[in-house]
């Protein structure tokens, strides 16, 4: 496998021996084709340049990324299945959900989802819906509590009904409570209950219906690592990273890369060189299939 700077190096050696196509796409492509010669799978990337452009509005999962799905997904032989190549900091709960459903609708179960590094938040949502998971020991999803103009929703749940229990229990608390609580309005306490159970019932009726299918307990434990994945409290925090062993023990189906040396070089061959494409170009996220049939968009001058 070419290592990190191997592909920076091919990278040069290509812009120095063509003129009409981008040097970061011919060498992107390439790999995307080893990868599906290899595995003689549909591939498509979802990739986000959120760590090489922090800022850039349209980096998080939107409803704009459905037409690089449609453009990807275009003349595509569905009866291989997909795999999805995930590098994503997550981001709209409907637009999220909206995704997956199209790609069932298209592939069923057939999905694998790929995580060379990190499907944070919903990108850990849109890999709950795929039949299986693969992640490098260097990997990480994240959790799932939705988060609202970046007030986490079950912080917020929890804090209303610590609030509520210690009033009912002295009455004076509400002096130390009303500053707090004055910053929530109620339609607001109700806006984070109804997303946290639109997560929680979403990831748990996929995993029960696609990772753990015709398994007999398998909406018991969908519910269970659904219930846990959106437990802000059991994780502290929105950004923790979710290790592969950690994702083994709530119950996902993660099958590591290095069990397969020459997937993980195809995939990680992949990564390497989207990231140089989102850290080399004006590019800030790239929908694209083996075919070289892509969707990108790109950061202002």
């Amino acid at each position: 496998m070419p290592d990190w700077n191997q592909i920076s190096g091919e990278i040069s050696n290509v812009e120095a021996n063509i003129l009409s196509v981008g040097a970061l796409d011919v060498v992107r492509r390439r790999y995307l084709k080893e990868l599906h010669e290899l595995t003689d799978r549909n591939v498509i990337t979802y990739y986000s340049g959120w760590l090489q452009k922090p800022g850039i509005k349209g980096t998080e999962i939107n409803d704009e990324d459905k037409n690089g799905f449609m453009t990807a997904l275009h003349e595509l032989d569905h009866t291989k299945g997909l795999d999805l190549i995930l590098h994503t900091p997550g981001g709209e709960t409907g637009a999220t959900e909206s995704l997956v459903d199209y790609l069932r609708s298209v592939f069923g179960i057939n999905i694998r989802a790929f995580v060379p590094q990190l499907a944070m938040s919903g990108g850990t949502v849109i890999a709950c819906g795929c039949k299986e998971i693969y992640m490098g020991k260097h990997s990480s999803l994240g959790p799932i509590d939705p988060q609202i103009g970046s007030i986490p929703a079950q912080g917020v749940v929890q804090e209303f009904k610590r609030a509520s229990d210690e009033i009912k229990a002295n009455p004076d608390n509400f002096l130390v409570w009303q500053p707090i609580l004055s910053k929530y309005q109620p339609a607001f306490i109700g806006r984070c209950e109804k997303a946290l159970k639109m997560v929680e019932d979403m990831v748990k009726d996929w995993l029960s219906t696609g990772m753990f299918e015709n398994e007999d307990d398998a909406e018991a434990k969908g519910s269970h690592i659904a219930n846990r994945l959106v437990n802000y409290e059991f994780f502290k925090s929105h950004d923790r990273h979710i290790t592969p062993e950690d994702c083994l023990g709530i119950g996902l189906k993660i099958r590591f890369l290095e069990d397969d040396p020459e997937l993980q070089d195809a995939v990680l061959s992949v990564h390497h060189a989207c990231i140089h494409t989102l850290a080399g170009s004006r590019v800030f996220k790239i929908i694209e299939n083996h075919t070289g049939k892509a969707f990108m968009q790109l950061a202002p001058p």
